[in-house]
């Protein structure tokens, strides 16, 4: 997979990690959870396959280049906590702590990778 890919990849993420956390803030506020065939699904279906794209070709990525402050086993967490933040999102009972958490992880480490691929492609 080219790199510039999973450039383009990390930075789709790291949209989709705010717009999970924008739904979630938006649900809270309303109090009523989102129909899951036509709003949940399709988000969680979208964001789950990105995720699954990024994680492969980061992990093979990571078998040929050194990457400072990473390890393949924050990309799969990063991509699992990804694929459950975008279902929670939609359910105004989800736990605020937990969301946040996940959502700052995420966050996190989707930038940590940003910086890596910049660092690495200069």
């Amino acid at each position: 997979m080219q790199k510039e890919n999973l450039q383009r990849l990390t930075e789709q993420l790291l949209n989709y990690a705010v717009k999970a956390d924008d739904i979630y803030e938006n649900v809270r506020r309303e109090g009523k959870e989102k129909d899951f065939f036509s709003e949940v699904k399709p988000f969680a279906d979208q964001v789950r396959t990105i995720c699954m794209e990024w994680e492969g070709g980061m992990k093979e990525w990571m078998k040929e280049t050194e990457f400072k402050h990473l390890f393949p086993e924050q990309i799969e967490q990063t991509a699992h906590n990804l694929s459950d933040v975008a279902v929670q999102a939609f359910f105004p009972k989800t736990s605020y702590k937990r969301f946040k958490s996940h959502v700052q992880s995420v966050v996190f480490i989707l930038n940590n990778v940003k910086s890596e691929i910049d660092r690495i492609l200069s």
